[in-house]
């Protein structure tokens, strides 16, 4: 068998494999032909619908005990080091924070340096990045890798040299509009987004020439006074409206559809931009808090579903999108499913926008349920806030129900793996004023213990029953990303350092290595000479912890600052 699991592919279907088939024309050769290769890693999700599921299955749920360390690598950044390697070949590609300030091209099986990149940084970036100076990776296509940069900007560098080809200005940092997540290459286009939902920007898509740089089309998430959707602002406040699409895009060939998710409106004081009497009507702040399917040519929005119309509690609904093909009611369906903040697991038809289910995939309280028929939750309205109308004890906190951190898909055990948070909060508005690279927040919101008794939880979750399977309780909340395998396996981390490698089936915990500093980023898998790897990226965030009181101090103490990465093999 090998390193290739059979059952993988006579198995349940995978959108990304009928992708990849599908995508000759559609999608970029080069992209097509790494993410075939189940040896490498070759996106951030590893294909393009985010599964995060690997064929290999040398290490498997049986020998894992034996796991030990091939190498590290310090990363000479300190605080929030969040990348995704990727693994293209023999060489693993892998970012720090703060820019980055290095990105490493380094020998996959032995990690002996390549090259090294280090960009001119400006010094005042952490001013204009709200949640700390994160980078999540890189993007590959012909022998290019493309790095989003905190000072707004998007490089391309040689793969094999290092050597920068070019850099295009995507967009004006100083007004808080930092880049923190890797890119998403379609054919010749290099497709990015941008943050700064806290700092009033306006949130865009946009696509770029992958030989020069060269800016194709941009799509604006939030529309101007006038534009279509515009009536669902108050007065000219979309102009300042957030929707950012700051994490990754997911991406489908046979409807050649680019799916990316958007955040919180701004300001987080509903007065200002909506009716703020919890009697919405069309005042929901499009395109905000949604997920947007968009054509990868022109940039055109085709549908949308928006989670949380007219967020009051900062539910960023920039989420990753991921793909597969689910048997539901007998029938093979293509899906997108996302773990939204506000608390709703979401399954959609992917090719008409057809919402299929939403279940609470975690203790929320600020919605009874979420209709699929009217696509609105039924909200409670004293836990909605706004100005004179204070909530309290509102479930899930801001920083959701989950988080960036990515989950995982398995098709063999038909799970989702999910790193979910388990945090309340009150809410109260206050008066705001819009002023260009500062916060414009305009709300008051004390972090609360979730109900139970745990803060976090690993959930694996039944996309088709729509139901927890298994769960792994946490101690603290904003753990690891998640990788499953074809070894029966999911790998994850929490804010201890506590590396873990998990039965996919029971939630049992196999083996663990405390690595010393939380972790937040998803760790990957790749095979070189034979030899299948797990490596995983740490160094705890920092700025987090500010925004959850208590609790942060708790996230705090729990590890200190690092900036590593760890690769693990059989020995």
């Amino acid at each position: 068998m090998g390193l290739r699991s059979k059952s993988f592919f006579a198995g349940v279907s995978v959108a990304a494999i009928a992708m990849i088939a599908a995508s000759g024309v559609q999608a970029n050769d080069s992209v097509v032909k790494a993410v075939s290769d189940p040896n490498g890693w070759a996106i951030a999700g590893r294909d393009y619908g985010n599964t995060r599921f690997s064929p290999l299955n040398q290490i498997t749920s049986e020998n894992v005990g034996k796991l030990q360390l091939a190498y590290s690598l310090s990363l000479a950044s300190l605080r929030s080091n969040e990348s995704s390697p990727v693994v293209i070949g023999d060489t693993l590609y892998v970012t720090t924070s703060w820019g980055p300030k290095y990105v490493y091209a380094i020998s996959a099986a032995t990690g002996a340096k390549k090259w090294t990149y280090e960009p001119d940084m400006p010094d005042d970036v952490l001013q204009y990045a709200c949640c700390d100076v994160n980078n999540r990776g890189v993007a590959y296509a012909d022998d290019k890798i493309f790095i989003g940069r905190l000072d707004g900007k998007l490089t391309a560098l040689d793969a094999a040299s290092g050597k920068e080809l070019w850099t295009s200005t995507v967009v004006d940092y100083k007004q808080g509009s930092v880049i923190t997540s890797p890119p998403l290459v379609v054919r010749d286009k290099v497709i990015t987004g941008f943050g700064g939902g806290e700092y009033g920007v306006r949130g865009a898509l946009l696509a770029f020439d992958l030989k020069t740089g060269k800016l194709i089309w941009q799509t604006y998430t939030v529309p101007a006074p006038g534009e279509p959707g515009s009536e669902t602002w108050k007065g000219d406040s979309s102009r300042h409206g957030g929707g950012a699409a700051w994490l990754v895009g997911s991406y489908d060939a046979k409807t050649d559809t680019v799916y990316w998710g958007t955040s919180n409106p701004a300001p987080w004081n509903t007065g200002v931009r909506s009716t703020g009497d919890g009697n919405f009507g069309k005042l929901t702040n499009l395109y905000t808090a949604s997920t947007l399917a968009i054509d990868p040519n022109t940039g055109k929005i085709k549908w949308h579903i928006q989670g949380t119309p007219a967020d009051a509690w900062d539910y960023d609904g920039v989420n990753e999108l991921l793909l597969a093909d689910l048997k539901i009611g007998g029938a093979d369906t293509p899906v997108l499913m996302k773990a939204d903040r506000n608390g709703f697991f979401f399954v959609v038809n992917r090719e008409t926008g057809k919402m299929i289910s939403a279940e609470k995939y975690v203790y929320a309280n600020w919605a009874k349920k979420f209709d699929i028929n009217t696509m609105r939750a039924e909200e409670d309205p004293d836990k909605r806030p706004g100005p004179g109308h204070p909530a309290k004890d509102i479930c899930p906190n801001l920083v959701g129900g989950k988080n960036w951190q990515p989950m995982s898909f398995n098709p063999q055990t038909g799970l989702v793996y999910i790193p979910t948070n388990n945090v309340c909060m009150d809410w109260s508005v206050s008066d705001v004023t819009y002023k260009r690279g500062v916060f414009y927040l305009g709300a008051e919101f004390p972090t609360k213990e979730g109900p139970g008794g745990f803060l976090g939880e690993l959930v694996a979750w039944d996309p088709v029953a729509n139901k927890k399977v298994w769960g792994i309780r946490e101690d603290l909340p904003f753990n690891g990303g998640t990788l499953t395998t074809a070894g029966n396996l999911v790998f994850a981390g929490d804010l201890h350092g506590d590396f873990r490698a998990i039965d996919a089936k029971t939630g049992k915990v196999l083996w663990s290595k405390n690595l010393g500093s939380g972790i937040g980023a998803g760790p990957v898998t790749y095979s070189v000479g034979g030899k299948q790897y797990v490596a995983i990226v740490i160094g705890r965030t920092a700025a987090l912890p500010a925004f959850l009181g208590e609790i942060g101090k708790k996230m705090v103490a729990a590890a200190p600052e690092g900036g590593a990465l760890f690769v693990f093999a059989l020995q």
